[in-house]
């Protein structure tokens, strides 16, 4: 069992600033964009869960968080912590800020998802650890997994298309107008998976099926391959870092 008792630099994960932005920025985001949502009904209305989502633009999770059923912590980089702008509004409204070079401060982070949903909350992640600069899907990371299995919660694999189109990856403001597709998938259930032996290819297996999914949903080409989350080139795929490069 996990101690209550938390590092200061643990984050708890979405506080009631989210529920009370999603009431005034939802509205909003219909009047500026269209939004086409599909199987946000699967998600449980309570009890953890886990979103896994394709990410080709900073508005991803944005617009999930948004539209999602109830509130929802997202993983997202540590460089957010050094701005005054994003420092406190963020973790507020449910980031969890991970050092995307490893190490023990990674390791903060995957405490405090864990925590999150122990509690029996939603948690959302990008399985390939960055934006996709080409638009290409790329292999996923395994942190998801692990937390699936560890904790016995349901993965929903998330397709979501045309914010790319509306803030690419290097643009600062996203522009008016604009569709947006969001699907959630079907639920991978850890119980398939729980009886089997080696758990680095069970994660493996698990995740790739989630990949998979998002595919189907999204239509984009897959590379198997990590994406190297500074430039978005592929990198040798040694498992070395499968939730610290979320």
């Amino acid at each position: 069992m996990m101690s209550n008792r938390q590092p200061r630099d643990v984050y708890r994960g979405a506080t009631q600033l989210q529920s009370r932005a999603r009431r005034v920025v939802r509205p909003l985001s219909r009047a500026l964009w269209k939004f086409e949502l599909n199987g946000f009904d699967q998600i449980p209305t309570d009890g953890p869960a886990i979103l896994c989502a394709n990410h080709v633009s900073f508005l991803d999770s944005a617009f999930i968080m948004v539209h999602a059923p109830r509130n929802i912590s997202f993983v997202g980089k540590s460089e957010y912590m050094d701005s005054w702008k994003t420092k406190f509004l963020f973790p507020a409204l449910g980031m969890i800020p991970v050092d995307r070079e490893g190490g023990e401060k990674a390791n903060t982070a995957l405490v405090a998802a864990e925590g999150v949903l122990r509690r029996g909350e939603l948690f959302g992640i990008f399985p390939e650890g960055t934006r996709s600069r080409d638009g290409m899907l790329y292999k996923g990371h395994t942190g998801a997994a692990r937390l699936a299995l560890k904790l016995m919660c349901p993965i929903f694999p998330v397709g979501v298309v045309g914010t790319r189109e509306i803030q690419p990856p290097d643009a600062r403001l996203p522009k008016t107008g604009g569709r947006v597709s969001i699907t959630v998938g079907k639920a991978i259930s850890p119980e398939r998976y729980a009886s089997r032996t080696d758990d680095h290819f069970i994660m493996r297996e698990m995740i790739d099926e989630v990949m998979f999914e998002i595919q189907s949903i999204t239509g984009q080409e897959y590379r198997n391959v990590y994406a190297n989350k500074r430039i978005n080139i592929a990198e040798p795929a040694d498992g070395s870092r499968d939730f610290t490069s979320v």
